[in-house]
């Protein structure tokens, strides 16, 4: 190939760490490579929480839109921000090879603060202030915004307890504290700590060398969890979360619906043949919808629209 690849990223520390992983791996293969930053709408706008901004692709549309003018060739996204329709003639390159999927909480103080009747935790996310009050019903948990950096601060800078994270971009970018403890209870956001390339449809030069750093077994777990979402109809930050693993010749998957004040569940949990697996997810998600995940994701939906 003779053109540069253009490389659209966030402008965030841990969308810039991805987006040099890609260059990195492409540059190996004897790629030539660029990368270009833009800012997002999820990352200007820190005051309001996620779910009332129309969560929506809303850290993706940036580099959706400059891609469509030809600005980039490909995108790096996070996949678990990435909606589960893309926009038209945009595809999926590649999806890389799946880092630690699960969620920490960093604290401050003591483990025994943490768990205290009255503890404050901080977290932007649905899911998982959802699954935090089921298991701490007593707890407050308060909104929590901005890059992994920001909410680092944020977190030292308030009288909270702690702040929920993913693993894997604490890791990512050499920021996960001593003071953290793994929620291995927590089930993670479809796709969390896989990263996902998009090309034009038709570039197939691009979608060719992208195609040499796709990782199937990351895809098809991803793949089952994004479409158990999609079968919910719930955005990327719906309180939904969903672990696909390969296991053996064997995938295991776990399926979770909560309400947003963490008093009702609807779970799942399936075990199939990898041969048989690609309809995992949408089996799960309609198994969860006619056992009151249909009634409970209207009352979701009824919240996040207020």
């Amino acid at each position: 190939m003779s053109k540069i690849i253009r490389i659209g990223t966030r402008n965030s520390e841990l969308a810039l760490w991805q987006a040099h992983l890609v260059q990195g791996q492409l540059e190996e293969l004897g790629y030539q490579t660029e990368v270009v930053e833009l800012s997002s709408v999820g990352d200007e706008i820190l005051d309001i929480p996620l779910h009332q901004i129309g969560s929506m692709g809303v850290f993706t549309k940036t580099l959706d839109v400059a891609m469509l003018r030809g600005q980039i060739d490909i995108a790096v996204h996070s996949l678990k921000d990435v909606p589960t329709k893309l926009p038209e003639t945009i595809v999926q390159a590649a999806v890389l090879e799946r880092a630690d999927v699960n969620d920490v909480v960093v604290f401050k103080g003591t483990e025994q603060d943490l768990v205290a009747e009255k503890a404050t935790i901080a977290t932007g996310s649905l899911r998982r202030t959802a699954q935090w009050l089921h298991k701490y019903p007593s707890h407050r948990l308060t909104d929590l915004r901005g890059n992994v950096n920001t909410r680092l601060q944020k977190l030292q800078d308030n009288d909270w307890n702690g702040a929920i994270f993913a693993k894997a971009g604490l890791e990512r970018i050499n920021l996960l504290p001593k003071n953290h403890l793994v929620l291995d209870w927590m089930i993670p956001a479809p796709a969390q700590g896989a990263i996902m390339i998009t090309a034009i449809e038709t570039d197939n030069e691009v979608l060719q060398a992208c195609e040499k750093l796709h990782h199937k077994e990351t895809a098809l777990c991803v793949g089952i969890e994004r479409d158990f979402m999609s079968t919910l109809e719930g955005g990327c930050t719906a309180p939904i979360g969903g672990h696909a693993e390969i296991v053996g010749n064997k995938v295991v998957f776990k399926g979770l619906l909560s309400a947003i004040d963490g008093k009702e569940q609807k779970g799942v949990f399936r075990i199939a043949d990898i041969d048989k697996a690609d309809d995992l997810g949408k089996i799960c998600g309609e198994e969860v919808l006619a056992n009151g995940g249909k009634e409970l994701m209207e009352q979701i939906k009824k919240v996040i629209k207020k």
